[in-house]
Protein backbone atom coordinates (compact mmCIF):
# COMPACT_ATOMS: atom_id res chain seq x y z
CA UNK A 1 0.00 0.00 0.00
CA UNK A 2 1.51 3.24 -0.92
CA UNK A 3 -0.16 5.71 1.49
CA UNK A 4 1.65 8.26 2.98
CA UNK A 5 0.46 7.50 6.93
CA UNK A 6 0.88 10.17 9.36
CA UNK A 7 -1.00 9.24 12.22
CA UNK A 8 -1.28 12.43 13.93
CA UNK A 9 -4.72 11.28 15.89
CA UNK A 10 -3.21 8.45 17.64
CA UNK A 11 -0.81 10.39 19.38
CA UNK A 12 -3.34 11.56 21.49
CA UNK A 13 -3.80 9.84 25.14
CA UNK A 14 -5.47 6.68 24.77
CA UNK A 15 -8.10 7.95 26.79
CA UNK A 16 -9.41 9.41 23.24
CA UNK A 17 -9.61 5.80 21.35
CA UNK A 18 -9.18 2.49 21.98
CA UNK A 19 -6.30 0.34 20.13
CA UNK A 20 -7.44 -2.75 18.24
CA UNK A 21 -7.13 -4.16 14.62
CA UNK A 22 -10.12 -4.97 12.26
CA UNK A 23 -11.86 -8.42 12.84
CA UNK A 24 -11.11 -10.40 9.41
CA UNK A 25 -13.49 -11.70 7.21
CA UNK A 26 -13.89 -15.20 5.42
CA UNK A 27 -13.30 -14.12 1.62
CA UNK A 28 -13.59 -10.72 0.72
CA UNK A 29 -14.48 -9.17 -3.30
CA UNK A 30 -14.05 -6.11 -4.54
CA UNK A 31 -17.22 -4.22 -5.72
CA UNK A 32 -15.79 -0.84 -6.82
CA UNK A 33 -12.63 1.07 -6.08
CA UNK A 34 -12.84 4.88 -6.48
CA UNK A 35 -10.22 5.51 -9.08
CA UNK A 36 -9.63 9.12 -9.16
CA UNK A 37 -9.76 9.40 -5.20
CA UNK A 38 -7.40 6.44 -4.54
CA UNK A 39 -4.74 8.76 -6.85
CA UNK A 40 -5.53 11.63 -4.87
CA UNK A 41 -4.50 9.59 -1.99
CA UNK A 42 -0.91 8.33 -3.73
CA UNK A 43 -2.56 4.46 -3.89
CA UNK A 44 -2.35 2.51 -6.90
CA UNK A 45 -6.13 2.12 -8.01
CA UNK A 46 -5.43 -1.36 -10.02
CA UNK A 47 -3.29 -2.43 -6.29
CA UNK A 48 -6.77 -1.81 -4.49
CA UNK A 49 -8.97 -3.79 -7.09
CA UNK A 50 -6.65 -7.02 -6.58
CA UNK A 51 -6.67 -9.84 -4.18
CA UNK A 52 -4.25 -8.09 -1.76
CA UNK A 53 -6.45 -4.75 -2.17
CA UNK A 54 -9.70 -6.49 -0.84
CA UNK A 55 -8.04 -8.00 1.93
CA UNK A 56 -6.79 -4.39 3.32
CA UNK A 57 -10.17 -3.07 2.15
CA UNK A 58 -11.96 -5.54 4.18
CA UNK A 59 -9.94 -5.42 7.36
CA UNK A 60 -7.83 -8.92 7.02
CA UNK A 61 -4.62 -7.37 6.35
CA UNK A 62 -3.10 -3.93 8.18
CA UNK A 63 -0.74 -2.01 6.15
CA UNK A 64 2.11 -0.78 7.25
CA UNK A 65 1.82 2.49 8.81
CA UNK A 66 -1.10 2.14 9.90
CA UNK A 67 -2.39 2.95 13.42
CA UNK A 68 -5.76 1.38 13.65
CA UNK A 69 -8.02 2.74 16.28
CA UNK A 70 -11.41 3.05 17.31
CA UNK A 71 -12.20 6.35 18.63
CA UNK A 72 -14.80 7.17 21.26
CA UNK A 73 -17.31 9.63 21.57
CA UNK A 74 -20.64 10.98 23.34
CA UNK A 75 -23.76 12.39 21.60
CA UNK A 76 -27.03 14.20 21.85
CA UNK A 77 -28.99 11.53 20.28
CA UNK A 78 -32.41 12.90 19.07
CA UNK A 79 -32.29 15.20 21.93
CA UNK A 80 -31.41 12.86 25.18
CA UNK A 81 -27.61 13.00 26.07
CA UNK A 82 -25.32 9.12 25.86
CA UNK A 83 -22.12 9.88 27.67
CA UNK A 84 -20.02 7.02 25.39
CA UNK A 85 -20.91 6.05 22.30
CA UNK A 86 -17.65 5.53 19.86
CA UNK A 87 -16.91 3.71 16.82
CA UNK A 88 -19.12 0.74 17.19
CA UNK A 89 -18.54 -1.04 14.12
CA UNK A 90 -15.74 1.23 12.36
CA UNK A 91 -11.54 1.01 12.73
CA UNK A 92 -9.38 4.57 12.03
CA UNK A 93 -6.68 2.44 9.98
CA UNK A 94 -4.55 6.00 10.08
CA UNK A 95 -4.75 9.55 8.46
CA UNK A 96 -2.34 9.62 5.15
CA UNK A 97 -1.27 12.70 3.00
CA UNK A 98 -2.55 13.09 0.04
CA UNK A 99 -0.77 14.55 -3.46
CA UNK A 100 -1.82 18.16 -2.16
CA UNK A 101 -0.66 17.84 1.03
CA UNK A 102 -4.14 17.68 2.68
CA UNK A 103 -4.64 14.89 5.98
CA UNK A 104 -7.13 12.84 5.41
CA UNK A 105 -8.38 9.73 7.49
CA UNK A 106 -8.70 6.29 6.43
CA UNK A 107 -11.61 4.41 7.96
CA UNK A 108 -12.83 1.01 7.89
CA UNK A 109 -17.18 1.04 8.28
CA UNK A 110 -18.30 -2.59 9.17
CA UNK A 111 -15.19 -4.24 10.06
CA UNK A 112 -15.94 -5.48 13.45
CA UNK A 113 -16.60 -5.10 16.53
CA UNK A 114 -14.87 -2.46 19.06
CA UNK A 115 -14.99 -1.96 22.64
CA UNK A 116 -18.00 0.62 21.84
CA UNK A 117 -20.08 -1.39 20.17
CA UNK A 118 -22.91 -1.50 22.86
CA UNK A 119 -23.63 -5.22 22.00
CA UNK A 120 -23.78 -5.03 18.38
CA UNK A 121 -21.87 -7.07 15.88
CA UNK A 122 -19.73 -4.14 14.50
CA UNK A 123 -20.65 -5.40 10.62
CA UNK A 124 -22.11 -3.67 8.13
CA UNK A 125 -24.95 -4.98 5.63
CA UNK A 126 -24.30 -4.67 2.10
CA UNK A 127 -27.38 -2.23 1.40
CA UNK A 128 -25.89 0.73 3.79
CA UNK A 129 -22.55 0.19 2.13
CA UNK A 130 -24.01 0.73 -1.21
CA UNK A 131 -26.16 3.86 -0.01
CA UNK A 132 -23.61 5.34 1.55
CA UNK A 133 -21.07 5.18 -1.76
CA UNK A 134 -23.35 6.25 -3.81
CA UNK A 135 -24.74 9.17 -2.08
CA UNK A 136 -21.72 10.71 -0.54
CA UNK A 137 -19.86 10.73 -4.15
CA UNK A 138 -23.34 12.32 -5.38
CA UNK A 139 -22.65 14.82 -2.47
CA UNK A 140 -18.75 15.34 -3.65
CA UNK A 141 -19.55 15.83 -7.42
CA UNK A 142 -22.70 18.63 -6.00
CA UNK A 143 -19.74 20.48 -4.28
CA UNK A 144 -20.80 19.46 -1.02
CA UNK A 145 -18.14 18.89 1.80
CA UNK A 146 -18.80 15.30 2.41
CA UNK A 147 -16.73 12.51 3.54
CA UNK A 148 -16.03 10.16 0.81
CA UNK A 149 -16.14 6.84 -0.17
CA UNK A 150 -13.02 4.85 -1.91
CA UNK A 151 -13.82 1.29 -2.03
CA UNK A 152 -16.57 -1.29 -1.00
CA UNK A 153 -15.97 -4.82 -0.63
CA UNK A 154 -18.73 -7.98 0.34
CA UNK A 155 -17.33 -10.13 3.14
CA UNK A 156 -18.50 -13.53 1.87
CA UNK A 157 -20.73 -13.21 5.56
CA UNK A 158 -23.76 -12.92 6.25
CA UNK A 159 -25.17 -9.83 8.63
CA UNK A 160 -27.92 -10.76 10.85
CA UNK A 161 -30.75 -7.87 10.95
CA UNK A 162 -34.41 -8.11 10.69
CA UNK A 163 -33.18 -11.03 7.51
CA UNK A 164 -29.83 -12.38 7.11
CA UNK A 165 -28.22 -10.03 4.86
CA UNK A 166 -24.67 -10.12 2.82
CA UNK A 167 -22.27 -8.16 4.52
CA UNK A 168 -19.91 -5.73 3.34
CA UNK A 169 -16.96 -2.96 3.99
CA UNK A 170 -16.67 0.74 2.86
CA UNK A 171 -13.64 2.26 2.83
CA UNK A 172 -14.50 6.06 3.84
CA UNK A 173 -11.88 8.64 4.01
CA UNK A 174 -12.70 12.07 5.65
CA UNK A 175 -10.51 15.19 6.59
CA UNK A 176 -11.18 13.87 10.16
CA UNK A 177 -14.13 12.23 12.70
CA UNK A 178 -13.58 14.36 15.26
CA UNK A 179 -17.17 15.12 15.86
CA UNK A 180 -19.14 17.49 18.55
CA UNK A 181 -19.84 14.63 20.37
CA UNK A 182 -16.36 13.74 20.99
CA UNK A 183 -16.18 17.26 22.47
CA UNK A 184 -19.37 16.28 24.44
CA UNK A 185 -17.71 13.17 25.60
CA UNK A 186 -14.64 14.84 27.25
CA UNK A 187 -17.15 17.53 28.75
CA UNK A 188 -19.02 14.69 30.67
CA UNK A 189 -16.15 13.43 32.21
CA UNK A 190 -15.21 17.37 33.42
CA UNK A 191 -11.41 16.47 31.59
CA UNK A 192 -10.43 19.73 30.51
CA UNK A 193 -6.90 18.46 30.21
CA UNK A 194 -8.24 16.51 27.02
CA UNK A 195 -10.50 19.35 25.91
CA UNK A 196 -7.87 21.70 25.53
CA UNK A 197 -5.52 19.02 23.74
CA UNK A 198 -9.09 18.36 21.47
CA UNK A 199 -9.30 21.81 20.81
CA UNK A 200 -5.48 22.43 19.91
CA UNK A 201 -5.67 19.21 17.79
CA UNK A 202 -8.62 20.54 15.54
CA UNK A 203 -7.57 23.88 15.11
CA UNK A 204 -4.09 23.00 13.42
CA UNK A 205 -5.70 20.18 11.98
CA UNK A 206 -8.83 21.98 10.41
CA UNK A 207 -8.31 26.05 11.54
CA UNK A 208 -4.52 26.54 10.86
CA UNK A 209 -5.54 30.63 10.78
CA UNK A 210 -6.35 30.09 14.70
CA UNK A 211 -4.17 27.72 15.69
CA UNK A 212 -1.33 28.68 18.56
CA UNK A 213 1.95 28.57 17.07
CA UNK A 214 4.23 25.44 18.55
CA UNK A 215 1.31 23.61 19.67
CA UNK A 216 1.85 20.07 20.39
CA UNK A 217 0.04 17.01 21.55
CA UNK A 218 1.98 16.80 24.72
CA UNK A 219 -0.60 16.22 27.82
CA UNK A 220 0.74 18.57 30.79
CA UNK A 221 -0.77 18.43 34.08
CA UNK A 222 -2.90 21.55 34.87
CA UNK A 223 -2.60 22.16 31.26
CA UNK A 224 -3.49 25.81 30.56
CA UNK A 225 -6.25 26.35 28.07
CA UNK A 226 -6.07 28.82 25.53
CA UNK A 227 -9.60 30.25 26.01
CA UNK A 228 -9.14 32.76 22.78
CA UNK A 229 -8.33 30.08 20.29
CA UNK A 230 -11.44 27.67 21.87
CA UNK A 231 -13.79 30.32 20.92
CA UNK A 232 -11.86 31.15 17.73
CA UNK A 233 -12.55 27.40 16.85
CA UNK A 234 -16.33 27.50 17.91
CA UNK A 235 -16.77 30.59 15.65
CA UNK A 236 -15.16 28.77 12.64
CA UNK A 237 -17.12 25.73 13.45
CA UNK A 238 -20.25 27.98 13.86
CA UNK A 239 -20.01 29.24 10.57
CA UNK A 240 -19.35 25.80 8.35
CA UNK A 241 -21.92 24.23 10.11
CA UNK A 242 -23.92 27.47 8.71
CA UNK A 243 -22.39 26.97 4.92
CA UNK A 244 -23.06 23.28 5.11
CA UNK A 245 -26.62 22.99 6.08
CA UNK A 246 -27.55 25.88 3.49
CA UNK A 247 -25.50 23.81 1.12
CA UNK A 248 -28.13 20.63 1.80
CA UNK A 249 -31.13 22.54 1.79
CA UNK A 250 -30.16 24.16 -1.55
CA UNK A 251 -30.21 20.35 -3.10
CA UNK A 252 -33.16 18.99 -1.20
CA UNK A 253 -30.86 17.17 1.11
CA UNK A 254 -32.02 15.56 4.25
CA UNK A 255 -30.05 14.01 6.65
CA UNK A 256 -32.10 11.91 8.87
CA UNK A 257 -29.53 12.01 12.22
CA UNK A 258 -28.18 15.07 13.01
CA UNK A 259 -27.84 13.63 16.02
CA UNK A 260 -24.38 15.39 17.61
CA UNK A 261 -22.33 12.81 17.24
CA UNK A 262 -22.79 12.86 13.55
CA UNK A 263 -21.67 16.33 12.97
CA UNK A 264 -18.01 16.58 12.17
CA UNK A 265 -16.07 19.91 13.33
CA UNK A 266 -14.32 20.14 10.12
CA UNK A 267 -18.01 21.11 8.37
CA UNK A 268 -18.15 17.51 6.12
CA UNK A 269 -20.83 15.72 5.93
CA UNK A 270 -21.30 12.39 7.46
CA UNK A 271 -23.36 9.64 8.07
CA UNK A 272 -25.42 8.40 5.50
CA UNK A 273 -27.62 6.21 6.97
CA UNK A 274 -31.06 6.90 6.95
CA UNK A 275 -30.91 10.07 4.51
CA UNK A 276 -32.87 10.77 1.64
CA UNK A 277 -33.09 13.61 -1.40
CA UNK A 278 -36.41 15.11 -1.86
CA UNK A 279 -38.61 14.41 -5.21
CA UNK A 280 -41.68 16.29 -4.37
CA UNK A 281 -40.95 19.51 -2.70
CA UNK A 282 -42.11 19.30 1.36
CA UNK A 283 -41.02 21.31 4.39
CA UNK A 284 -42.12 18.80 6.19
CA UNK A 285 -40.63 16.00 4.86
CA UNK A 286 -38.62 13.08 7.08
CA UNK A 287 -37.55 9.41 5.43
CA UNK A 288 -35.82 7.99 8.70
CA UNK A 289 -37.30 5.27 9.97
CA UNK A 290 -36.20 6.48 13.68
CA UNK A 291 -37.23 9.96 13.28
CA UNK A 292 -40.96 9.00 14.32
CA UNK A 293 -41.71 12.61 15.27
CA UNK A 294 -40.06 14.72 12.67
CA UNK A 295 -37.41 16.19 14.48
CA UNK A 296 -34.95 16.23 11.70
CA UNK A 297 -37.06 17.11 8.72
CA UNK A 298 -36.18 18.81 5.97
CA UNK A 299 -37.37 22.41 7.42
CA UNK A 300 -36.07 21.42 10.87
CA UNK A 301 -32.19 21.18 10.04
CA UNK A 302 -30.95 24.76 10.20
CA UNK A 303 -32.52 25.09 13.54
CA UNK A 304 -31.45 21.59 14.10
CA UNK A 305 -27.53 22.44 13.60
CA UNK A 306 -27.74 25.78 15.62
CA UNK A 307 -29.19 23.55 18.78
CA UNK A 308 -26.37 20.80 18.11
CA UNK A 309 -23.85 24.19 18.02
CA UNK A 310 -25.14 24.64 21.41
CA UNK A 311 -24.52 22.07 22.88
CA UNK A 312 -20.59 22.05 21.48
CA UNK A 313 -20.96 25.66 23.78
CA UNK A 314 -21.50 23.97 26.79
CA UNK A 315 -18.94 21.36 25.84
CA UNK A 316 -16.57 23.82 25.38
CA UNK A 317 -17.61 25.89 28.84
CA UNK A 318 -14.36 24.72 30.69
CA UNK A 319 -11.95 25.94 28.05
CA UNK A 320 -13.63 28.67 27.01
CA UNK A 321 -13.00 31.04 30.40
CA UNK A 322 -16.33 31.31 31.04
CA UNK A 323 -15.45 33.49 34.02
CA UNK A 324 -14.70 36.57 31.72
CA UNK A 325 -18.59 38.20 31.10
CA UNK A 326 -16.87 39.24 27.39
CA UNK A 327 -16.25 35.70 26.36
CA UNK A 328 -20.14 34.74 27.52
CA UNK A 329 -21.46 37.36 25.70
CA UNK A 330 -19.09 36.05 22.71
CA UNK A 331 -20.25 32.71 22.53
CA UNK A 332 -24.00 33.71 22.88
CA UNK A 333 -23.26 36.10 20.07
CA UNK A 334 -22.00 33.64 18.20
CA UNK A 335 -24.71 31.00 18.19
CA UNK A 336 -27.82 33.98 18.07
CA UNK A 337 -25.97 35.03 14.48
CA UNK A 338 -26.12 31.28 13.20
CA UNK A 339 -29.50 32.18 11.77
CA UNK A 340 -27.70 35.23 9.68
CA UNK A 341 -25.18 33.29 8.64
CA UNK A 342 -27.31 30.35 7.89
CA UNK A 343 -29.51 32.87 6.12
CA UNK A 344 -27.00 34.52 3.92
CA UNK A 345 -25.44 30.93 2.78
CA UNK A 346 -28.85 30.16 1.74
CA UNK A 347 -29.74 33.23 -0.17
CA UNK A 348 -27.02 33.33 -1.80
CA UNK A 349 -26.98 30.02 -3.41
CA UNK A 350 -31.01 30.34 -4.24
CA UNK A 351 -30.07 33.55 -5.85
CA UNK A 352 -27.54 31.56 -7.93
CA UNK A 353 -30.33 28.84 -8.85
CA UNK A 354 -32.37 31.56 -9.94
CA UNK A 355 -29.87 33.58 -11.96
CA UNK A 356 -30.64 36.80 -9.95
CA UNK A 357 -27.33 37.79 -8.53
CA UNK A 358 -27.02 39.47 -6.22
CA UNK A 359 -29.59 39.16 -4.02
CA UNK A 360 -31.55 42.16 -3.35
CA UNK A 361 -34.78 43.43 -1.60
CA UNK A 362 -37.72 41.75 -2.41
CA UNK A 363 -36.17 38.24 -3.82
CA UNK A 364 -36.69 36.02 -0.26
CA UNK A 365 -40.38 36.62 -0.74
CA UNK A 366 -40.13 35.29 -4.70
CA UNK A 367 -38.17 32.40 -3.32
CA UNK A 368 -40.93 31.86 -0.99
CA UNK A 369 -43.58 32.28 -3.09
CA UNK A 370 -41.85 29.67 -5.72
CA UNK A 371 -41.10 27.31 -2.81
CA UNK A 372 -44.76 27.53 -1.87
CA UNK A 373 -46.11 27.17 -5.23
CA UNK A 374 -43.83 23.80 -5.41
CA UNK A 375 -45.22 22.55 -2.12
CA UNK A 376 -49.09 22.99 -3.70
CA UNK A 377 -48.50 21.67 -6.83
CA UNK A 378 -46.22 18.67 -5.30
CA UNK A 379 -43.55 19.93 -8.23
CA UNK A 380 -40.18 18.11 -8.82
CA UNK A 381 -37.54 19.56 -6.14
CA UNK A 382 -34.64 19.56 -8.37
CA UNK A 383 -36.32 19.36 -11.85
CA UNK A 384 -38.62 22.37 -11.18
CA UNK A 385 -35.06 24.27 -10.87
CA UNK A 386 -33.62 22.53 -13.58
CA UNK A 387 -36.31 23.53 -16.12
CA UNK A 388 -36.27 27.07 -14.57
CA UNK A 389 -32.47 26.80 -16.01
CA UNK A 390 -33.75 25.91 -19.06
CA UNK A 391 -36.45 28.61 -19.76
CA UNK A 392 -33.65 31.48 -18.22
CA UNK A 393 -33.33 32.80 -21.79
CA UNK A 394 -35.91 34.47 -24.31
CA UNK A 395 -34.98 32.03 -27.02
CA UNK A 396 -36.80 28.29 -27.61
CA UNK A 397 -34.31 26.22 -28.68
CA UNK A 398 -35.07 23.73 -25.88
CA UNK A 399 -32.08 21.66 -25.56
CA UNK A 400 -31.82 20.92 -22.01
CA UNK A 401 -28.74 22.66 -21.97
CA UNK A 402 -29.76 26.12 -21.98
CA UNK A 403 -32.46 28.08 -23.79
CA UNK A 404 -36.35 26.99 -24.09
CA UNK A 405 -40.14 28.10 -24.38
CA UNK A 406 -40.37 30.82 -22.11
CA UNK A 407 -44.23 29.70 -21.28
CA UNK A 408 -44.74 27.70 -17.89
CA UNK A 409 -46.69 24.78 -19.83
CA UNK A 410 -44.29 24.60 -22.32
CA UNK A 411 -44.73 20.63 -23.35
CA UNK A 412 -48.31 21.42 -23.90
CA UNK A 413 -48.47 24.48 -25.80
CA UNK A 414 -45.10 23.89 -28.36
CA UNK A 415 -45.64 20.25 -28.35
CA UNK A 416 -43.42 17.33 -27.53
CA UNK A 417 -39.67 17.91 -26.17
CA UNK A 418 -36.40 16.85 -26.56
CA UNK A 419 -35.17 13.88 -24.93
CA UNK A 420 -32.59 16.43 -23.29
CA UNK A 421 -35.09 18.56 -21.60
CA UNK A 422 -36.76 18.30 -18.33
CA UNK A 423 -39.75 19.10 -20.21
CA UNK A 424 -40.28 15.85 -21.82
CA UNK A 425 -39.33 14.26 -18.16
CA UNK A 426 -41.56 16.77 -15.74
CA UNK A 427 -42.78 20.02 -16.93
CA UNK A 428 -44.06 23.24 -14.83
CA UNK A 429 -48.10 23.41 -14.06
CA UNK A 430 -49.73 26.45 -15.06
CA UNK A 431 -50.14 27.13 -11.98
CA UNK A 432 -46.24 28.88 -11.97
CA UNK A 433 -47.20 31.32 -14.97
CA UNK A 434 -47.79 34.64 -12.71
CA UNK A 435 -44.74 33.81 -10.54
CA UNK A 436 -42.70 33.20 -13.73
CA UNK A 437 -43.89 36.39 -15.11
CA UNK A 438 -42.00 38.10 -12.00
CA UNK A 439 -39.23 36.25 -11.85
CA UNK A 440 -38.78 37.24 -15.86
CA UNK A 441 -38.93 40.72 -14.30
CA UNK A 442 -36.81 40.67 -12.09
CA UNK A 443 -33.73 38.78 -13.79
CA UNK A 444 -34.82 41.74 -16.91
CA UNK A 445 -33.10 43.90 -14.07
CA UNK A 446 -29.75 42.43 -14.07
CA UNK A 447 -26.83 43.47 -16.01
CA UNK A 448 -26.31 39.58 -16.54
CA UNK A 449 -26.01 38.81 -20.43
CA UNK A 450 -29.07 35.69 -20.75
CA UNK A 451 -26.41 33.40 -22.01
CA UNK A 452 -24.52 34.19 -18.66
CA UNK A 453 -27.20 33.69 -16.85
CA UNK A 454 -28.80 30.60 -18.35
CA UNK A 455 -24.83 29.07 -18.39
CA UNK A 456 -24.80 30.17 -14.30
CA UNK A 457 -27.99 28.62 -13.82
CA UNK A 458 -26.94 24.75 -15.30
CA UNK A 459 -24.09 24.88 -13.28
CA UNK A 460 -25.74 25.65 -9.90
CA UNK A 461 -28.88 23.24 -10.84
CA UNK A 462 -28.30 19.59 -10.87
CA UNK A 463 -30.37 17.30 -13.54
CA UNK A 464 -29.30 14.51 -11.09
CA UNK A 465 -29.38 14.01 -7.68
CA UNK A 466 -29.72 9.99 -5.98
CA UNK A 467 -33.31 9.47 -6.43
CA UNK A 468 -34.49 7.29 -3.19
CA UNK A 469 -36.07 4.74 -6.07
CA UNK A 470 -32.64 4.56 -7.93
CA UNK A 471 -30.54 4.04 -4.67
CA UNK A 472 -33.43 1.33 -3.73
CA UNK A 473 -33.08 -0.40 -7.32
CA UNK A 474 -29.02 -0.38 -6.76
CA UNK A 475 -29.46 -2.07 -3.47
CA UNK A 476 -32.47 -4.63 -3.99
CA UNK A 477 -30.33 -5.88 -7.12
CA UNK A 478 -27.44 -6.14 -5.24
CA UNK A 479 -28.52 -8.34 -1.98
CA UNK A 480 -31.15 -10.22 -3.99
CA UNK A 481 -29.21 -11.11 -7.04
CA UNK A 482 -25.86 -10.27 -6.14
CA UNK A 483 -26.14 -7.85 -9.52
CA UNK A 484 -24.05 -4.56 -9.07
CA UNK A 485 -24.58 -3.50 -12.83
CA UNK A 486 -27.19 -0.55 -11.64
CA UNK A 487 -24.87 0.56 -8.63
CA UNK A 488 -22.43 1.41 -11.44
CA UNK A 489 -24.44 3.05 -13.93
CA UNK A 490 -26.04 5.09 -11.04
CA UNK A 491 -22.76 5.96 -9.06
CA UNK A 492 -21.08 6.58 -12.74
CA UNK A 493 -24.15 8.78 -13.61
CA UNK A 494 -24.38 10.89 -10.31
CA UNK A 495 -20.34 11.77 -10.80
CA UNK A 496 -21.68 14.61 -13.46
CA UNK A 497 -24.69 15.23 -11.93
CA UNK A 498 -25.29 18.85 -14.39
CA UNK A 499 -25.61 16.38 -17.28
CA UNK A 500 -29.32 15.48 -17.65
CA UNK A 501 -30.17 11.59 -18.54
CA UNK A 502 -33.72 11.28 -18.67
CA UNK A 503 -32.92 7.49 -16.82
CA UNK A 504 -31.82 8.16 -13.62
CA UNK A 505 -33.73 11.91 -13.55
CA UNK A 506 -37.05 11.49 -13.82
CA UNK A 507 -39.56 11.13 -10.68
CA UNK A 508 -40.52 7.60 -9.23
CA UNK A 509 -43.55 6.61 -10.27
CA UNK A 510 -45.95 5.86 -7.41
CA UNK A 511 -45.16 2.46 -7.37
CA UNK A 512 -41.95 3.55 -6.99
CA UNK A 513 -42.00 5.80 -4.21
CA UNK A 514 -39.55 5.14 -1.43
CA UNK A 515 -41.06 6.67 2.01
CA UNK A 516 -39.10 5.17 4.25
CA UNK A 517 -35.08 4.50 4.62
CA UNK A 518 -32.89 2.62 7.46
CA UNK A 519 -29.40 2.54 8.66
CA UNK A 520 -27.88 -1.03 9.03
CA UNK A 521 -27.31 -0.74 12.96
Amino acid sequence: MLARFDNSYATLPERFYARLAPEPVSTPEIIRVNDALAEQLGLDPAWLRSAQGAQVAAGNQVPDGAAPIATVYAGHQFGHFNPQLGDGRAILLGEVIDRHGQRYDLQLKGSGPTPYSRGGDGRSPLGPVLREYIISEAMHALGIPTTRSLAAVTTGERVIRDSALPGAVLTRVAKSHIRIGTCEYFAAREDSDALALLVEHVTQRHYPEIATPGGSHTEQTNRPSNAGTALALFKAVVLRQAELVAKWQLVGFIHGVMNTDNMLLSGETIDYGPCAFMDAYDPQAVFSYIDRRGRYAYRNQPGIAQWNLTCLARALTPVLNTDDPQVVSAVQQTIDRFPAAYARAFSFGMARKLGITPFRDGDAELVDDLLRLMHEERADYTLTFRRLSELATPESDDDGNGAADTSAKTGAKTGAKTKSSVAAIADLPAAFEPWLARWRTRYANDPEPAADRKRDMLANNPALIPRNHQVDKAIRDAEQAGDFTHFHKLVDALADPYTLRAEFARPPEPDERVSVTFCGT
